[in-house]
């Protein structure tokens, strides 16, 4: 076979690799997820055995990919993710092996011959010595194959690679062999990402409109219990008194890192090399060894504020400082297309000197002593650690303010209880939160379980106060849209009763609406009132609203015209993966999966 791959291509076959399909990194299939000589069983799918050692495999393998990525350093909250991440990896290959055996579905080695020739793996694609001119060569490519540089062991994991991506894709080929759009349904998916709606509206604020206190029965409470009781699933809960010292960089280390990324990139629009700058200076080390490379981006993959600057930036053109939550980047999009684009960037993270972070650790570990033989409060006067009392901690919501995320403190919490001698007020060692080094002492523990009426009491009234509350605004919400209608603006109706108009958009009906949360019908209004109209009250997640639109920009017919095949190509192909995710949702819920997690490790 591995002779095979270095000889020619042979016969024309038409094969779809399909990057990203169910392919999450080809770490094998059988007995690296049975783990035959694994130390234990963690579960099962529809009887197939996954391993202690198949699981911590991949953990090891995802934390790696996080840490060539960041800062290096994984948090508690991160590595519960990570965690989550590589069991569902490993059910999803199960469950894709499984369907591959009962079709029958396997990949021929002219198959793989011809992808191996002629469809490179993502990891070679992007390879500098693999590009002319920063183009992918598939001359160099094919060459490199047949040269003594590719030794046997790099062609055996290529054989290994097509071996699994072929079959899959093949998969994915008869389970969305149905997916077709007709020119109509193009248009209105077309129309639907391209038309933009810009509104005034008003927030229908529930403590002007509602104001006062509102009464709910206990009758009203327990009726609401027996009508939603499988929705009181209560969750391991803590509550803490907390004492942490924050590590989160402020203001002067972001513009310490903003003028440093201006003058970086100052120096490449002068004529520097891109590429070199981002092996010495980004902090994402994956793309870094790359000269930055990100590779093909799809519209929407990326973080907001890092796809917006990709989809507005002009080709070649290195952006300005890019802030998103991982630091600022600078960007350059070498090839654009309908919704796919070329990217590389330099990451620069916003982060305190190492003297200040040794600082911290100085001080943390003075908490973490003091703590042993004083009280908590003591110990948090003494090395300046800001205090917190009462802080409720869940599976639902574990974080906690000025901290972050705070799974670790769950684990240590449920772990103290399972202890006979941990004593009514255990404290923690120095944790680590995304936002600071912190301790803690145990108030109480309630393992998971169902709430009893007492318990959810207080979160069924609120949820009754809200709800009346909402109604009362609804009802002062339609006399002013009366209003509006009888003459009046909008304006006038507002600020009769403390409101303000606000404006959002351009926005389209697809694309996530930070003003309206989930907001199909604050949108559906956007879209469907007239112009310079009001809408009746519309109600979102976010809340309460009357939208009246001021502009709107229609899809350009032309445009569509012009670029319908490759409008179908790319939309043809998100539908596609939609229905593969609806295929694994489906072989999920009706798999006999057996999770032993929660057992093996000893979690409550």
């Amino acid at each position: 076979m591995m002779q095979m791959i270095r000889s020619s291509a042979g016969k024309f076959m038409t094969i779809l690799i399909v990057g990203g399909f169910l392919v999450w990194m080809v770490y094998g299939i059988g007995m690296e997820v049975t783990g035959a000589s694994g130390p234990g069983e963690l579960g099962s799918v529809n009887g197939t055995k996954i391993s202690v050692e198949a699981f911590q495999r991949r953990v090891q393998e995802i934390e790696q990919q996080v840490r060539s990525q960041g800062t290096g350093r994984i948090t508690a909250e991160e590595q519960r993710q990570i965690e989550e991440r590589a069991w569902d990896d490993l059910v999803g290959q199960i469950l894709t092996q499984q369907e591959l055996d009962r079709r029958g579905i396997r990949a021929t080695d002219d198959e793989i011959r011809y992808a191996a020739l002629n469809i490179p793996a993502p990891a070679y694609a992007r390879q500098e010595i693999f590009q002319t001119n920063g183009q992918f060569d598939i001359n160099k490519y094919r060459a490199y194959l047949s040269s003594p540089q590719a030794s046997d062991e790099v062609l055996s994991g290529l054989e290994q690679y097509y071996r699994s991506v072929i079959p899959e894709s093949k998969l994915q080929e008869q389970i969305a062999a149905g997916v077709w759009l007709s020119d109509a349904q193009l248009w209105r998916l077309y129309r639907d990402r391209s038309e933009t709606a810009t509104v005034e509206y008003v927030a229908l604020d529930l403590s002007r409109l509602a104001p006062g206190s509102v009464q709910v029965s206990d009758g009203e409470i327990r009726d609401w219990y027996n009508a939603h009781q499988d929705e009181f699933k209560r969750p391991r809960t803590a509550r803490f008194t907390v004492a942490y010292l924050p590590t989160g960089s402020g203001e002067r280390e972001r513009l310490q890192t903003l003028a440093h990324a201006e003058q970086l990139r100052a120096q490449l629009a002068a004529g520097g090399d891109f590429a070199a700058a981002a092996r010495t200076e980004s902090a994402d080390t994956g793309s870094a060894r790359q000269g930055g490379s990100l590779g093909t981006v799809r519209h929407g993959q990326m973080v907001a504020q890092f796809d917006s600057a990709v989809w507005a930036l002009p080709v070649n053109e290195v952006s300005a400082p890019v802030l998103t939550q991982f630091g600022y980047h600078l960007i350059q999009v070498t090839e654009r297309g309908g919704d796919t684009a070329v990217v590389r960037h330099i990451l620069l993270p916003i982060k305190k000197s190492d003297a200040e972070i040794e600082t911290i650790d100085a001080r943390s570990d003075s908490l973490g002593r003091l703590a042993e033989t004083q009280s908590l409060e003591r110990a948090a006067r003494s090395v300046g650690a800001v205090l917190r009392q009462g802080v409720t901690v869940s599976d639902e919501l574990p974080y906690i303010p000025g901290v972050g995320a705070a799974t670790e403190a769950l684990n240590w919490a449920a772990g103290e209880v399972r202890q006979a001698d941990a004593g009514p007020h255990p404290v923690s060692d120095v944790m680590e939160g995304d936002q600071a080094l912190y301790v803690v002492r145990l108030e109480s523990y309630l393992p998971k379980g169902e709430m009893t009426l007492a318990e959810a009491a207080p979160t069924i009234r609120e949820q009754l106060i809200l709800r009346k509350k909402r109604e009362r605004a609804r009802a002062e919400g339609e006399r002013m849209v009366a209003e509006v209608k009888g003459g009046k603006t909008l304006q006038q109706a507002a600020a009769a009763r403390g409101l303000t108009v606000q404006r959002a958009g351009p926005f389209t009906r697809l694309e996530p609406n930070r003003e309206f949360g989930q907001a199909s019908a604050a949108v559906g209004a956007a879209f469907g009132t007239p112009l310079n109209q009001v809408s009746g009250v519309v109600e979102t997640s976010a809340g309460l609203f009357i939208v009246r639109p001021v502009a709107r920009t229609a899809a350009s017919a032309a445009e569509f015209a012009r670029d319908r095949a490759q409008i179908r190509q790319v939309l043809t192909g998100q539908m596609r993966q939609q229905a593969m995710q609806r295929w694994m949702e489906s072989a999920r819920r009706a798999a006999d999966i057996k999770d032993n997690r929660d057992k093996v490790f000893g979690r409550t």
